[in-house]
């Protein structure tokens, strides 16, 4: 398996905000978001082929109760199953970070955060080239592999959100997957790697908020680290 890095920091986003971690990124992405914040794991993916057995080893070292499987998109990972269940016999709590793309197929996972990708996602062909942009918009949300994870595990809905406008496109995803969805299960998260950027799109997303009963998401690691490697 192509992994990123392995790396003990604790969670930022989410209903674990806080949460001491490992994390596991694994290197290989099926889109090619405009504002990815890891391209190391996705537009130029990178890392060290390891086997399950040595990453699994890994992270035990750090002695902790809860691992995140992130990326790039974990989901298209050889070996990503057999990963999370080694990770779940061991005892640990697996939260598993994806942009629900690919069903879950049984996979071993405690928690399943979910990030759909918006429009606003969508890479600029200089940048990508054509065959890119469109299959990342093809791509990018599938409603019927959503719901198959809205399903069968614990969730929580992330949306980027880069403008006021989005909000709409949210509640058009919400309603294609054809499930109840709580409002607070919906986490609007600012779009931006600097203190700065996320300070400018706070209030129309706090705003949204409010409205809608959503669960306002911090980048409490960016506070903390800024955005650098291994946080």
């Amino acid at each position: 398996m192509l992994i990123a890095e392995i790396f003990h920091s604790i969670q930022g986003e989410g209903e674990l905000t806080g949460m001491p971690s490992v994390f596991v990124r694994t290197s290989g992405c099926n889109l090619r978001c405009s504002w990815c914040d890891t391209p190391y794991a996705s537009w130029q993916p990178a890392g060290e082929e390891l086997p399950v057995e040595e990453i699994l080893a890994r992270v035990l070292r750090f002695g902790c109760k809860h691992a995140v499987l992130t990326g790039g998109e974990p989901l298209v990972a050889r070996g990503i199953h057999a990963l999370a269940r080694g990770l779940a016999q061991s005892g640990m709590h697996v939260t598993i970070e994806t942009a629900g793309t690919v069903a879950p197929a049984g996979i071993c996972c405690d928690l399943v955060s979910l990030s759909p990708k918006l429009a606003n996602s969508a890479p600029a062909p200089a940048r990508a080239g054509a065959a890119w942009v469109a299959r990342h918009e093809q791509t990018r949300l599938r409603p019927a592999c959503l719901r198959a994870w809205l399903e069968a595990y614990p969730y929580q809905l992330k949306f980027v959100v880069s403008a006021a406008s989005d909000l709409d496109e949210i509640q058009q995803v919400l309603a294609a997957v054809e499930c109840q969805v709580p409002a607070a299960h919906v986490w609007l998260m600012p779009e931006g790697v600097t203190t700065e950027a996320l300070a400018a799109r706070q209030e129309f997303v706090v705003a949204a908020c409010k409205e809608h009963g959503y669960r306002y998401c911090q980048r409490l690691h960016i506070a903390l680290f800024g955005n650098t490697r291994g946080t």
